[in-house]
């Protein structure tokens, strides 16, 4: 239940387009206002210190309004999703350690200050709010010329002298920004802007300056950039490791493609056919796979599973219990051992995952199916216009206990039956009346067409048809067996 403090307080919601819009074009306009306010203080007396002020404000003013510039197209723009919460991590975890907390408190006070320097008398004045930047004390007064690069980071020094060098001598305005180091150990990002003062003989008799602390600017800039960066170093990454994990499945799976009969002649042969439907949530590859495989001793083998994760990680682990599994079949190994033997391995693996699967062996001339299952749905047996799950023995998921044992059942089939496999991917949502799944109450409903069908490869396409445009949490695997007369 929410407290008294938020019920009468809406959801804080992301800002409108349109309102970001007019606060980009009122911001526009005031920096216009105040530029034509800063041509104006030109024209006035330059030795008039309370104009020179003036004229300075106008300076930091435009500054603050060309960084809100930017700040609201950044906005209008927006951040990518999948960078949003790295950058909130990165600015939480500077205000944990107190900098930003620290200096946002104190720029609301000393975010500009002014200094003159004056060449004829040698004397210094800087206002309160400068001594704070610095974080100087009254007692211990403002810097000369010759003592400020002493606070100033090495690598900067010479950036400070070119300014100074180039307003005292050829008259240039100052403009730049440099890094110092607070005696209590703080540092500090500077922007200067300043100009020389002229006496009646045109000569230099004074330098003035106002000096203010963008050290959050420049940080937030930095934070913005590094998590721009390394997005798109992920980015780079994810994308690699899709074209890998996809070149890795391509390369387990299957080479044949569209339908394929087992054995090539002789009666009960099987036309099979199978598809992969990627995931709707995700770029990454799954670890599902189908195969179909003939046996040394003219038997089939049927096989469709799913392993945990995705992208690379997975692919290889699939690569694994998929070459496993062929190894054993060829090797006569029962469907319910071979599931045993699976278990094991994945268990030892050095890549730890849960799998499901369903591995079938068929006789062609007695026409026996032969199965077992982890922790996975049945096979549809569709036979006369209608379809049915065929009874499950146990058999708990891949990888989940040690020591367990996996049943072994069996199905006779007839001519013009179909078989279909496939990963829990079609169906995973709620279970549906009578403990169905609403995707395998999808597969059963398509009877009438399967029945219609010619080919194990219709019936693929109705499949596609059926969950192509479906939403699905993960990718899935489909194959359709068709027993021939």
């Amino acid at each position: 239940m929410p407290s008294h403090l938020s019920a009468d307080r809406p959801a804080p919601q992301p800002p409108e387009r349109h309102a970001v819009d007019a606060l980009i074009n009122r911001t526009r306009r005031l920096r216009g206002d105040v530029d034509a306010v800063r041509r104006d203080s030109v024209l006035v007396d330059e030795d008039d210190p309370q104009m020179r002020w003036q004229r300075a404000l106008c300076d930091l003013a435009v500054h603050h309004l060309d960084d809100l510039g930017s700040h609201l197209g950044q906005l209008k723009e927006g951040l990518p999703p999948e960078a949003a919460e790295q950058l909130a991590a990165e600015l939480s975890l500077g205000t944990a350690q107190g900098t930003v907390g620290e200096e946002r408190a104190e720029s609301l006070v000393g975010r500009a200050g002014s200094a003159e320097w004056n060449l004829l008398t040698d004397a210094v004045s800087w206002s309160d709010e400068l001594l704070q930047i610095f974080g100087r004390t009254a007692e211990a007064g403002p810097l000369s010329l010759d003592d400020l690069p002493s606070v100033l980071f090495p690598e900067d020094q010479p950036v400070l002298t070119a300014l100074v060098t180039d307003c005292l001598v050829d008259g240039k305005p100052i403009d730049g920004e440099f890094r110092i180091q607070r005696a209590d150990g703080g540092t500090r990002t500077l922007h200067m802007t300043g100009e020389p003062v002229l006496d009646a003989d045109g000569c230099t008799a004074s330098m003035w300056a106002v000096l203010r602390d963008i050290s959050e600017l420049r940080r937030n800039q930095q934070v913005v950039r590094r998590t721009h960066d390394s997005l798109r170093r992920q980015q780079h990454i994810d994308r690699t490791e899709r074209r890998i994990a996809v070149e890795l499945q391509e390369a387990v799976l299957p080479p044949w493609r569209g339908s394929l009969r087992l054995p090539d002649q002789g009666p009960g042969a099987l036309d099979i056919a199978a598809h992969y439907l990627p995931s709707e949530s995700s770029d990454l590859i799954g670890g599902g796979w189908y195969d179909a495989m003939e046996l040394p001793d003219r038997r089939m083998l049927l096989t469709v599973g799913d392993l945990t994760g995705r992208g690379i990680q997975a692919t290889s682990a699939m690569a694994m219990i998929l070459g496993a599994l062929r190894g054993m079949a060829v090797a006569g190994i029962d469907p319910g051992t071979l599931m045993r033997h699976l278990n094991q391995l994945l268990e030892t693996s050095i890549q730890p995952a849960l799998g499901s699967a369903v591995c079938c062996r068929f006789d062609p001339v007695t026409r026996t199916l032969e199965w077992a299952q982890a922790g996975h749905p049945a096979p549809l047996l569709f036979r006369d216009g209608t379809g049915r799950p065929l009874p499950q023995p146990d058999g708990v998921l891949l990888g989940a206990a040690s020591g367990v044992a996996y049943e072994q059942d069996e199905a006779h089939l007839l001519p013009g039956d179909v078989l279909v496999l496939h990963t829990d991917g079609l169906a995973r949502t709620k279970d549906g009346p009578g403990g169905l799944r609403p995707g395998t109450e999808a597969l059963l409903g398509l009877a009438p067409r399967f029945a219609e069908a010619r080919t194990a490869q219709d019936c693929v396409r109705t499949v596609a048809e059926e969950f192509g445009g479906t939403p699905r949490l993960d990718d899935a695997c489909v194959l359709i067996a068709r027993i021939g007369t």
